[in-house]
């Protein structure tokens, strides 16, 4: 296994099409073929189901894919590595994010880094807490933002900043606050799934209340489900970021926990094992800054 074999297959599995990731790779189609055949013949699996669209992966294939990006990102990592010079950032970084901070923090950060690292390139991942630091420990991402990060040996952890849990609800049916645990597990929640640090965090303080929550709907996007309590299906508990990212929080009323607890940790997170360069320091000094002072010249 070679890393253009490697290269050629994730090009083909990204495009969809042997023709259209050999017009990208600037390689002749029959030999981006014979390529991604010697990978299947070595690895005794067929990586590709082909029809008359394109292809698809097989299950081998989307194995293989999630570690060929590892690979070529650690290989990247390290022509950086042998390239860097006067601690100057270079090179290539991946920040991740959920979705809400990605919602707030990409353009601020993308002007910010652009300014900063004039000779570096920034790429921007998005994806629910449980799977950042998964990413983090594949080497799929150098650096995210993780809502009450689960302490492991691989990772480093600093928290930011806390953020309150709200209610937020239809403007007819909010209920009046602070509003105790008892009260929320009468109302229709819309939440998501089960795993999402929301819901968790929002299910261990109903537990230690001794109560249940009533979850009507579970929707795994957290827009979608702000569109469906601005159309009065239900309530929804969900950190004040959210409400700071919705493009219309008027058709929202916002009530308060009475537990003062009910909080979440944003913290940046990085693998532990992998040496800091010039580029992940100045990157991590612009996020922390940016989440630390989140508001300034935004709208609330």
């Amino acid at each position: 296994m070679t890393l253009n074999q490697i290269e050629y297959f994730i090009q083909v599995a990204e495009h969809g099409s042997f023709s259209k990731a050999a017009l990208v790779l600037g390689v002749a189609q029959p030999a981006l073929s014979r390529q991604v055949r010697a990978l299947e013949t070595e690895l005794h699996e067929t990586l590709f189901l082909r029809n008359g669209r394109g292809v698809e992966l097989t299950e081998a294939g989307r194995r293989l894919f999630e570690h060929g990006q590892g690979i070529l990102h650690l290989v990247s990592q390290a022509r950086e590595d042998l390239s860097e010079h006067r601690n100057e950032p270079v090179g290539q970084i991946v920040v991740a994010m959920p979705p809400t901070q990605a919602r707030m923090h990409t353009l601020p950060l993308i002007k910010a880094f652009s300014a900063s690292c004039p000779r570096a390139r920034l790429v921007i991942m998005e994806g629910f807490s449980t799977h950042l630091t998964e990413w983090l420990v594949s080497g799929r991402a150098d650096l995210a933002l993780v809502y009450n990060p689960e302490p492991l040996p691989s990772l480093e952890i600093l928290p930011l900043r806390e953020e309150s849990l709200l209610l937020l609800s239809p403007p007819e049916a909010a209920p009046s606050g602070p509003l105790t645990l008892e009260e929320l597990s009468r109302l229709p929640l819309i939440m998501p799934q089960r795993g999402h640090v929301f819901r968790k965090r929002m299910e261990e303080a109903a537990a230690m209340a001794g109560v249940q929550l009533r979850v009507d709907w579970e929707v795994s996007s957290v827009p979608a489900i702000l569109d469906l309590v601005a159309a009065g299906l239900g309530h929804a508990a969900l950190g004040e970021d959210v409400l700071r990212a919705f493009e219309h929080p008027e058709r929202l009323a916002v009530t308060r926990f009475k537990a003062a607890d009910v909080k979440t940790t944003l913290c940046l997170v990085t693998p532990a094992l992998k040496r800091s360069t010039p580029l992940t320091q100045r990157t991590a000094a612009l996020l922390m800054k940016l989440v630390r002072e989140p508001y300034q010249g935004r709208p609330t």
